[in-house]
């Protein structure tokens, strides 16, 4: 017969992994199933507002992170990713692609993915000079003219992290203004390596075998930028699919309340994936400690 787990938590960002450090020191058995370590945290740039660290790279905490999750002796399934969670009498049934687990008490803190643009080339050039990802791939552009799409922090992000490496930088930017952090904006503003094109959206990628271009229209009148990357900062999608019998906003996040708890007995959810306004790492990580807190009282008063 297969085990019953106490408690299974869906991904290892900063709320997965906290929630599981947590749960660890409950003595909960946890098992953590995820994609990857880090999510969204490990593709940030400068972090400079995480309490105890002045300044840290989003992949240096990532690490930090992970180190601590793997001081505690409990099951991380790694490269597996969750299809359906179902729910039974008494207990839930967690389907991946690779097994099926039966738990008693699950935490969804599966976070969010890139938005994509949704225009001509967009699949055709992705990782052939298109991408999501500053952080990751930023270096590979060093010297070359890259566009950013966004106008929002994670857009701004990495459009300072492309001013040290490439040769200059296109914002494409939908709305009137510039719309993350009034310091990061300004940043953006005074460099001579930056072209803002405000009210702007994208209408086409070009190229052979690799991006060489992109059309946009501003203010109704078509341009045609030289580029070798293109950066899609346009916002994240929740990963709330696997778990249709939660209840969600007209955005996909998953309901909770100041608990975590959903509208189902037994799942609780935290992070990005969720609808909790602020998304932000130290936000994440304070979520996952309150779903598990929540989670363990929950087990605690069962029969």
């Amino acid at each position: 017969m297969k085990k019953i787990y106490d408690l299974i938590i869906i991904g290892a960002g900063p709320a997965g992994i906290t929630a599981a450090v947590y749960a660890a020191r409950k003595k909960m058995d946890p098992l953590v199933i995820t994609k990857d370590i880090g999510g969204q945290a490990s593709l940030s740039g400068d972090i400079q507002n995480y309490t105890g660290y002045q300044f840290i790279t989003g992949p240096e905490l990532t690490i930090k992170f992970e180190e601590h999750m793997r001081k505690f002796n409990f099951e991380i399934k790694e490269n597996e990713e969750v299809k359906e969670l179902i729910s039974r009498k008494g207990t839930f049934l967690v389907k991946t692609d690779k097994d099926n687990y039966q738990v008693k008490t699950v935490i969804v803190a599966s976070g969010k993915r890139s938005r994509e643009l949704g225009v001509t080339g967009e699949r055709k050039f992705r990782n052939k000079g298109l991408t999501y990802c500053a952080t990751c791939d930023g270096p590979l552009f060093a010297g070359r003219d890259v566009a950013v799409i966004g106008g929002g922090n994670s857009a701004l992000d990495a459009a300072l992290q492309l001013i040290k490496i490439a040769n200059h930088i296109y914002i494409i930017n939908i709305t009137d203004n510039l719309t993350g952090d009034g310091i990061m904006r300004e940043k953006i503003r005074v460099d001579n390596k930056v072209s803002i094109f405000n009210n702007s959206r994208v209408k086409e990628i070009l190229g052979d075998s690799f991006v060489q271009a992109i059309k946009i229209e501003e203010d109704k009148e078509e341009k045609i930028l030289a580029v070798q990357g293109i950066f899609v900062e346009i916002g994240l999608i929740p990963n709330s699919e696997f778990a249709p019998s939660l209840e969600k906003n007209e955005r996909k996040e998953i309901i909770v309340n100041q608990q975590n708890e959903t509208n189902i007995a037994g799942i609780f959810a935290a992070g990005d994936v969720t609808n909790v306004p602020e998304k932000q790492i130290i936000i994440a990580a304070g979520e996952g400690a309150k779903a598990v807190l929540s989670a363990f009282r929950y087990l605690s008063t069962r029969k």
